[in-house]
């Protein structure tokens, strides 16, 4: 897939004005109304569209900047999970965005009110909660969610039985008004929404008296997500119009589904690896020790060497979490702890005294200086 700054031929460093003239000059272009038939000129123009909706996001355009296509939560990347951009959504965008001043520069005005009742849906937003197992293996997701549906009563028109509404006399359907006065300057022309109609281009005779006129009502819907495996929280997945349904029947939004990863106890995550704090003691860690450590999925057993120190980390490769639209598997990082007991019977306290008087001295100075040395690399590795 093209780089999204190439596609509107503007640097990284350009401002949301420059992004926007840049996208209002392709799309007036590649517009199909100019290109009556032309699939390559409806695929620029849905190219375009699609890198304009992520660079006018200040959060889409950051994840973009850092991750490229994947990080933008789908937006037409490849991926399971994640929604598609259609044709129908490139043109919601460019009426969303600029409407009769748009289309005034394909058609010379006049078509506001025919298209200002196709104006899209509001998005609705919902989080979904997962479980580290969950981000392991991925996860189908059903949700329920109150939405504004179609009216069942009028169909979506906001007429009452359905019936299909009249021309707004006052615009001509246009759902603009134009005022010409005269100046010292000359002809002065200022443009409106129509009062009558509200900009509609359309008025209902006898509004519906189950949604006053709006054409929707709310209700509970059901949707399923697919998670793929490896997302953090703070990610999202776009479902392309499932969202609000439009007044009067036009498009629905989109539903925006952010994750949150619940926390678990047994682990602290890095990106895909998984940390897991051990407590071991003295014995174990000086004589050496197999023992049974928590993983997704079940359990791992893993070697304690003979002579580890409090803060050794020990790798258990591939047993961490999948890499998001990657390949392989992060690694669980045993960090150890020796435990040193607050209590001890008589007979312990006199096998230590005993212990004490043959044991070796600590190493001295230079040698922990190299060990704390190795450790603040370590340090810095899961810092960076």
């Amino acid at each position: 897939m093209r780089d999204y700054y190439e596609i509107l031929g503007v640097d990284r460093s350009a401002d949301a004005d420059a992004i926007k003239r840049a996208y209002r000059k392709l799309a007036l272009k590649y517009h199909p109304d100019r290109n009556p038939g032309s699939k390559e000129a409806e695929e620029k123009f849905k190219e375009a569209t699609q890198a304009y909706e992520v660079l006018r996001d200040p959060e889409k355009r950051a994840a973009y900047d850092r991750y490229g296509h994947a990080g933008v939560g789908g937006a037409g990347a490849a991926g399971p999970g994640f929604g598609g951009f259609d044709f129908a959504e490139a043109l919601n965008i460019f009426m969303r965005d600029f409407g009769a001043f748009g289309l005034d520069d394909l058609f010379g005005g006049g078509t506001r009110g025919e298209r200002a009742r196709q104006r899209r849906g509001a998005n609705a937003q919902v989080k979904v909660p997962l479980t580290l197992e969950e981000v392991a293996s991925g996860a189908r997701k059903t949700l329920r969610i109150r939405l504004l549906d179609p009216c069942d009563a009028c169909g979506g028109t906001g007429s009452e039985g359905g019936a299909p509404p009249d021309r707004c006399l006052t615009c001509g359907g246009s759902g603009e008004v134009r005022r010409v006065q005269r100046s010292i300057l000359g002809q002065l022309v200022s443009v409106t929404p129509c009062p009558t109609c509200g900009g509609d281009g359309h008025r209902i005779v006898q509004v519906c008296g189950s949604c006053r006129g709006e054409g929707v009502e709310r209700k509970e819907r059901e949707l399923v997500i697919e998670v793929p495996p490896g997302v953090s929280t703070g990610d999202y997945i776009t479902l392309r119009g499932q969202g609000h349904a439009g007044p009067r029947g036009a498009a629905r939004g989109d539903v925006i589904a952010v994750l949150e990863v619940e926390d678990d106890a047994r682990f602290i995550r890095e990106g895909a690896d998984l940390i897991h704090q051990l407590t071991i003691s003295f014995t174990q860690a000086a004589l050496g020790a197999e023992v049974e450590v928590p993983a997704l999925g079940g359990v791992a057993r893993v070697k304690i060497p003979a002579g580890t120190q409090s803060g050794r980390v020990l790798r258990l490769r591939g047993r961490g979490l999948p890499h998001l639209h990657g390949s392989g598997r992060g690694d669980l990082l045993v960090r150890v702890h020796v435990w040193v007991p607050t209590e001890l019977t008589a007979e312990q306290e006199a096998l230590l005294r005993k212990l004490a008087e043959i044991e070796s001295p600590p190493p001295g100075a230079q040698a922990r200086d190299a060990e704390r040395g190795f450790w603040s690399k370590l340090k810095e590795t899961f810092t960076a």
